[in-house]
């Protein structure tokens, strides 16, 4: 099953998606919910990021050969850290380059959506606490990482936590391709079989060091790749059993 948000008439909306028709879904996705029959063509839809997380709880440094191409490594515990809220963008929506930032790097990554609220949950549970997945790209600026040292500012300008288009609950998180087109060229090819900490550790752990409530995400991390955008550049992160986020660099 896709879950989406969307825009139709004029009213926020959340939905199945199926081919390119969307059923209204009557209730709350992360409650209690009931998939009606009217439906609603995609091409009428505008959709919206997949769910308004209170926080992005994003994994750095989970990928070996990402580990090696920077340099730095993650021994005993994954790098966490948060981006805002208010850098969420949909699909379809501009990455915005900071006036004055010279280098932005884009990063795919499998990530997680919390269907219910989760604080010091049990080893083995991490499943019941999982709405499903979405594509993220945990865009940085790169040269402010390397000046600042941790990673808050790098990480947390308007527009640098592109996810969608969907939640989908049919990934297998364990064995899941993870690829980055930049203007349609390969850029980033893993899976998540390569996830030094998998999902459910990371579920597990995070929510012994904060409450992780419904619509929150987690950012699983990168695999090796990663680099600059230039403007005007297209940007996609296609994930197995997800879809195509599509974004594009722009000038500020």
């Amino acid at each position: 099953m896709k879950l989406v948000r969307f825009i139709y008439e004029n009213k926020v909306c959340q939905g199945v998606l199926s081919h390119d028709k969307i059923n209204i879904i009557e209730g709350d996705m992360f409650g209690t919910y009931h998939v009606g029959d009217k439906t609603v063509s995609l091409d009428e839809a505008r959709l919206l990021a997949p769910c308004q997380p209170s926080k992005i709880v994003c994994i750095g440094l989970n990928y070996y050969d990402h580990q090696l191409e920077m340099n730095e490594f993650a021994d005993d515990f994954p790098k966490i850290f948060i981006k805002p809220s208010t850098a969420v963008i949909a699909h379809g929506e501009n990455i915005i380059r900071p006036q004055g930032v010279d280098r932005v790097d884009f990063e795919a990554e499998m990530a997680i959506v919390i269907g219910k609220t989760a604080k010091n949950i049990k080893k083995g549970t991490a499943k019941d606490y999982i709405l499903g997945y979405t594509c993220m790209n945990d865009v940085t600026a790169r040269n402010i990482q390397k000046q600042d040292g941790q990673w808050t500012r790098a990480k947390s300008f308007d527009t640098f936590a592109p996810m969608g288009p969907v939640i989908s609950t049919d990934v297998d998180p364990y064995s899941t391709k993870v690829e980055l087109l930049l203007n349609g060229k390969v850029m980033q090819n893993s899976t998540t079989e390569k996830l030094i900490w998998n999902v459910d550790f990371l579920v597990e752990e995070i929510s012994k060091i904060m409450t992780l409530l419904p619509g929150d995400v987690i950012s699983t991390g990168t695999p090796s790749g990663c680099g600059a955008m230039e403007i005007g550049d297209k940007v996609e992160v296609v994930i197995e059993n997800i879809g195509t986020l599509t974004n594009y660099f722009t000038g500020g």
